[in-house]
């Protein structure tokens, strides 16, 4: 691949996950939650199944466990998410979900839903869904964290 190839390939890529971010988030404040930022949606991707310590969110998200720890106070006080005693570990503390920090979940993704269907009409159901298949291969597990 030509190094100019490789650079729109990218430069498109990335202005694609940006425009998604923004549409989701925008989509996400129409539905009632205006108090929060998108770096919080990818704080709630990694505590959607079970919850994680404050130590696995900065691994997540790719800070430090001191930025990770002042974004989960925020979220706490916003009443998103609660701390937990761990399950298996006396001395560290579960980030879960609250009921809103679930219904805000869900507001992300109708918004996604919404959000994908310019693409869709661009692309084709077909065309797109073959995307996601040859993204998944790409990057199978991620990690799914903002741009900073």
């Amino acid at each position: 691949m030509k190094r100019s190839d490789a650079m729109s390939l990218t430069a498109s890529l990335l202005t694609a996950a940006t425009v998604l971010v923004d549409d989701i988030h925008s989509g996400v404040a129409a539905r009632g939650y205006t108090d929060i930022r998108p770096t919080h949606g990818f704080v709630f991707s990694r505590l959607s199944e079970a919850g994680a310590t404050v130590t696995e969110v900065a691994e997540h998200l790719g800070v430090t466990r001191q930025a990770a720890s002042q974004i989960v106070d925020e979220l706490v006080a916003k009443g998103y998410v609660e701390r937990r005693p761990h399950p298996s570990d006396a001395r560290a503390r579960l980030v879960v979900l609250t009921e809103r920090g679930v219904r805000c979940t869900w507001a992300a993704e109708d918004a996604a839903v919404d959000a994908l269907e310019s693409w869709e009409d661009i692309l084709g159901e077909q065309r797109l869904l073959a995307m996601r298949d040859e993204l998944v291969r790409l990057a199978p597990n991620g990690p799914l964290r903002p741009a900073w």
